[in-house]
């Protein structure tokens, strides 16, 4: 039975994966369906987790919008997920970004990795 779930499974992933981790800051463009017209729509935050394997992949970005915290989870082999581009790597030693949640302004920002 295994064998099979893993099989369809994939058939549904994607062949090339973006590389970012927790604590970047991701541009993720996101495929929208209103009516019978489709649209892409960017969203841009810090990913504060990730989570799941193969075909159940996903990821969560938080950002700030007009000061109130908005978070989206993305399958990462969703077809409705286009692409995603790191726009700054930052510095987390954390697996999951909670701590994010409780804070405002700049203090909910994560560091820049200084290479």
């Amino acid at each position: 039975m295994k064998d099979f779930i893993s099989e369809i499974e994939a058939g549904q992933m994607k062949s090339e994966i973006p590389e970012f981790k927790v604590g970047d800051v991701v541009k993720v463009s996101n495929r929208i369906k209103e009516g019978n017209r489709e649209r892409t729509q960017i969203f841009e935050g810090t990913v504060i987790k990730k989570q799941g394997t193969g075909a159940r992949k996903t990821f969560t970005v938080r950002k700030l919008s007009n000061g109130v915290g908005v978070e989206k989870t993305f399958p990462v082999h969703s077809p409705n997920v286009e692409d995603v581009k790191v726009v700054r790597e930052g510095k987390a030693r954390r697996a999951k970004l909670y701590y994010l949640r409780e804070r405002k302004g700049k203090a909910a920002k994560v560091k820049a990795l200084v290479k």
